[in-house]
C-alpha cells in the first residue's frame, strides 16, 4: 500500500461513497513504499462486521499468519482511508455502520521483503482462517475462492457490500509492480465463509 492519495469526485452519492471509499484504500496498495496513510475515502462508512464484535486477532495456518494485534482502520482526519503503517500487521477496515463482511487488509511486501499477506496467493478452498473477536469469541472460516482483479475493475460491492452472512475477506496487492505509479496493478481478494 502506498502513500499516494486520490480525491473522490464530489458527485459521488453518500451511500455509494461509503463502499467506494473503502475500495479506494486498496487502489493505492504497493509494497516497497512505507506508509502511514492511504488513498482518499469518501465521506461515510462501509458496513461493519455481521456479528458486531471487532476482530482483534487473525490466524491462517496454511500460510503461517498469526497476529494478535489486528489494527482498526478507519478514515484519517483529512478524509483518507487509513492503512496499516506496519507491514507485519493486519488491519480491519471499520465502517461501523450496518451489517457487512469483515474485511482484513495487509501488505504483500516491503522494501525489506515479504509482508504479512505475502503468501495470501497460496490459499486454496477449504483452508481455514480463524478470527478472534473483542468479545472473546473465536470464529472459524473456510476459504471458498480467491480472485485477482485489476484495480480499475475492483468489485467494490462484491467485497465491501452489506451481507447477512458472516464472512471474512482478506485483501492485498497483486500483479505487476508499476514503478512509475509506485503501486501494484491488481488486488487479490480471498473470500471465506463461516464454518
Amino acid at each position: 500500500m502506498s502513500p499516494s492519495r486520490r480525491r473522490v469526485a464530489a458527485g459521488v452519492r453518500p451511500l455509494l461513497g461509503a463502499v467506494l471509499g473503502a475500495v479506494l484504500l486498496l487502489a493505492a496498495c504497493s509494497g516497497p513504499v512505507p506508509t502511514t496513510g492511504g488513498a482518499p475515502a469518501a465521506v461515510g462508512t462501509a458496513p461493519g462486521p455481521v456479528d458486531g464484535s471487532a476482530p482483534v486477532s487473525v490466524r491462517v495456518p496454511a500460510i503461517g499468519v498469526e497476529r494478535d494485534d489486528v489494527q482498526r482502520l478507519g478514515l484519517a482526519g483529512d478524509g483518507t482511508a487509513e492503512v496499516p503503517a506496519d507491514f507485519a500487521r493486519v488491519g480491519w477496515f471499520d465502517g461501523a455502520a450496518g451489517r457487512g463482511p469483515t474485511v482484513l487488509l495487509g501488505h504483500v511486501d516491503s522494501r525489506s521483503g515479504p509482508a504479512v499477506f505475502y503468501r495470501l496467493r497460496d490459499l486454496r478452498p477449504g483452508d481455514v482462517v480463524e478470527v478472534g473477536r473483542a468479545d472473546g469469541t473465536l470464529a472459524r472460516y473456510a476459504v471458498t475462492r480467491s480472485e485477482q482483479v485489476a484495480k480499475d475493475r475492483f468489485p467494490t460491492f462484491a467485497v465491501f457490500g452489506a451481507t447477512a452472512d458472516d464472512v471474512v475477506r482478506l485483501v492485498t496487492c497483486a500483479g505487476s509492480f508499476d514503478r512509475g505509479a509506485r503501486s501494484y496493478t491488481d488486488n487479490l481478494v480471498v473470500h471465506t465463509v463461516r464454518i
